[in-house]
C-alpha cells in the first residue's frame, strides 16, 4: 500500500469549552476523492480549516506524503502542497482587481517572491491558469464584472497554480450551473488521473454519486464511519445525522389545483407578461395562497432576478404582477417588507448577515434588524422582546448555538443559513422568497426546513428558487422550469409547469 498524501491521527481541537473535534481519523491515497460527509456543526469545517492552515490541533499528528505536517497559515499549507477552495469566496478574491491579478494573487503578494510582471505579461501567465478551469473571458476585466460562479472557477484556478498534492474543496457546486457542474467534475477528473488527492466536502448527494470513491462520516466530531464504493448513501445520510432519514414527497392535493379548477380559482399572487430585461420574452405566473412553487433553473438563468424584481430590489422592464387582487411594484425592498413579501437571497453574507464589527451581527439581533421599526415603535430596542423572539427561533429551527447572543462567524454555514431562513419568519409573511435556501445544508438539517416550511405554508404563498431539481421536488408542490434559454429563445407556452405526486 502506497503512502497516504495526508494522514490525521487522532486530531482534537477545542473552542472554549466546546470540544468541535474529537480524536478524528483521516486519510487520503493520490489519485482519491474522499467526500467529507456531516450534519452542521459536526466538526467538518473545523478539520478542513486544520488541514488547511487556518487553526493549529490542539492535540493529534498530521503527515503529508509521509512527512510531520503542521502548517502555520493558510500560505503555508498551500507552500507544503495542500490548497483549499472554501465555499464563502469573499476572503479569496479581490473584485476591484482583474481577473489575472487574481489568478495570479498569491504569486504578487508572496513577499519572497521576486516575480513581477508588466500589465501585459500578467496577462499572459493567467491564461494558462484560466484556460485550465474552461475560464474563457477577457482576463483584463476587474473581478467584479464576473459571476459569483465563475468567481468560483477564479479560485479554483488559483488553487490549482500551485500544482497541490492534495485539493480540498468546500461546496464546489453550490454557485455553479449544471453544465458548469459538469465541467468541474471533468477537471476533477483529470486531476485524479494526474494523482491529485481530492477532499470533498458537499451536502449534494449528486455530486458525491458521480465523484467520490469513499466517504468519510464526521458526526459529533468524531469520525464515525468511512464507507469505501459502491456507496450506499440512504445509509451514509442516516449514519450522519445518526437516526433515519424520513423524506415525504409533498402532499399537493390540498394546495395544488388542476386546469378546470384553477380556471375558476382567482390567484394570490400572479404576473402577467413580465420581462426581466429588454428583449427578452413575457411570462405569466399564478401561485395561490398556501402553495409552494419551486422556480427551478440554472444558476445565471434569470431566478435570481426574477426574485428581486418581486421583492423590489430591481425593476422589471415591463409587465404587472398583483398580489392578494391587488398590484403589486414595491418601490424597495423595505416596501416589500412593511407589506409582508419577505426574500432570503441566496449569498447569505450580502443579503442577510453582519459581520462582526456591525452591532447586530449577533442572532438576536439578525432576526430583529429588518423589524425594528414594527417591533421597537419608539426606536429604543428592548432586548428581553429580542431575546425571546431569537430563543423561540433557535427552538423551531434547531439552530445549533449557545444563545442568542452568538456572533454570525462563530455558527456553521448550515446554520447561519438557518438564521437566514428564521429572520424571515419572525414575522407572518403574505409572500416568502427563498433564493437557494439549502446551500451548505445538511441533509438532516434540509430535512427539517423542509418540515418547518410546509407546517407554515397555509399562512402564505411561497416561491422557492433553486438549482437542484431533486430539492425542488423535495419541498415544492408544484415545479416551473425557468431558465434564460427559456426566457429569450422560446415561446412563453413552454414555460411549462409540473406537478408531482
Amino acid at each position: 500500500m502506497t503512502v497516504p498524501v495526508l494522514t490525521a491521527r487522532a486530531v482534537s481541537k477545542r473552542f472554549g469549552p466546546t470540544l468541535a473535534l474529537d480524536r478524528a481519523d483521516l486519510s487520503i491515497h493520490a489519485g482519491e476523492v474522499v467526500a467529507l460527509m456531516g450534519a452542521n456543526g459536526a466538526g467538518k469545517s473545523t478539520l478542513v480549516k486544520i488541514l488547511s492552515g487556518v487553526y493549529p490541533p490542539d492535540d493529534g499528528e498530521l503527515s503529508l506524503r509521509g512527512q510531520p505536517f503542521r502548517p502555520a497559515s493558510p500560505q503555508d499549507a498551500k507552500r507544503s502542497g495542500v490548497a483549499t477552495v472554501h465555499q464563502s469566496i469573499a476572503d479569496a478574491v479581490v473584485p476591484t482587481l482583474s481577473i489575472a491579478d487574481n489568478l495570479l494573487l498569491d504569486r504578487l503578494c508572496d513577499p519572497s517572491s521576486p516575480w513581477r510582471a508588466t500589465p501585459a505579461a500578467r496577462l499572459q501567465a493567467a491564461a494558462p491558469l484560466a484556460e485550465r478551469v474552461g475560464l474563457e473571458v477577457d482576463l483584463s476585466a476587474p473581478l467584479a464584472s464576473l459571476s459569483l460562479a465563475s468567481q468560483q472557477l477564479v479560485t479554483l484556478a488559483r488553487a490549482l497554480a500551485t500544482r497541490p498534492a492534495l485539493l480540498i474543496l468546500d461546496e464546489p457546486t453550490a454557485s455553479l450551473s449544471a453544465p458548469e457542474a459538469e465541467r468541474l467534475f471533468g477537471l476533477l477528473d483529470r486531476l485524479r488521473a494526474e494523482g491529485v488527492a481530492i477532499l470533498l466536502v458537499s451536502h449534494r448527494l449528486g455530486d458525491l454519486r458521480r465523484i467520490a470513491g469513499r466517504v468519510t462520516i464526521v458526526r459529533d466530531g468524531r469520525v464515525v464511519a468511512d464507507l469505501r464504493a459502491p456507496i450506499d448513501f440512504d445509509a451514509a445520510v442516516e449514519t450522519m445525522i445518526g437516526r433515519p432519514l424520513r423524506i415525504q414527497a409533498a402532499d399537493v392535493g390540498a394546495t395544488a389545483t388542476s386546469d378546470s379548477a384553477s380556471a375558476t380559482q382567482v390567484p394570490y399572487f400572479s404576473v402577467r407578461d413580465l420581462q426581466l430585461t429588454p428583449g427578452s420574452i413575457p411570462f405569466d405566473l399564478d401561485v395561490q395562497r398556501g402553495e409552494i412553487v419551486a422556480i427551478a433553473g440554472p444558476v445565471g438563468g434569470g431566478k435570481s432576478r426574477f426574485a428581486r424584481a418581486i421583492f423590489g430590489a430591481t425593476h422589471a422592464t415591463s409587465g404587472a404582477m398583483t398580489l392578494d387582487g391587488k398590484s403589486w411594484r414595491p418601490r424597495s425592498p423595505a416596501d416589500a417588507i412593511r407589506a409582508g413579501v419577505f426574500l432570503a437571497g441566496e449569498d447569505r453574507w450580502r443579503s442577510s448577515l453582519f459581520p462582526d464589527s456591525v452591532p447586530f451581527a449577533s442572532i438576536a439581533g439578525t432576526l430583529s434588524f429588518p423589524f425594528l421599526s414594527r417591533w421597537f415603535k419608539h426606536g429604543r430596542v428592548h432586548r428581553a422582546r429580542e431575546q425571546r423572539a431569537a430563543t423561540e427561533a433557535i427552538e423551531r429551527f434547531g439552530i445549533r448555538c449557545t444563545g442568542p447572543d452568538d456572533r454570525l462567524t462563530r455558527l456553521s454555514g448550515g446554520n447561519q443559513q438557518k438564521v437566514v431562513l428564521a429572520r424571515w419568519h419572525a414575522q407572518p409573511a403574505r409572500l416568502l422568497l427563498l433564493d437557494e435556501p439549502f446551500q451548505g445544508v445538511d441533509a438532516g438539517a434540509r430535512a427539517d426546513i423542509v418540515d418547518t416550511l410546509r407546517r407554515h405554508a397555509p399562512e402564505r404563498a411561497t416561491l422557492v428558487f433553486v438549482s437542484d431539481l431533486e430539492e425542488a421536488l423535495e419541498i415544492a408542490d408544484r415545479v416551473v422550469r425557468f431558465d434564460r434559454a427559456t426566457l429569450d429563445h422560446v415561446s412563453p407556452s413552454d414555460l411549462t409547469s409540473y406537478v408531482h405526486s
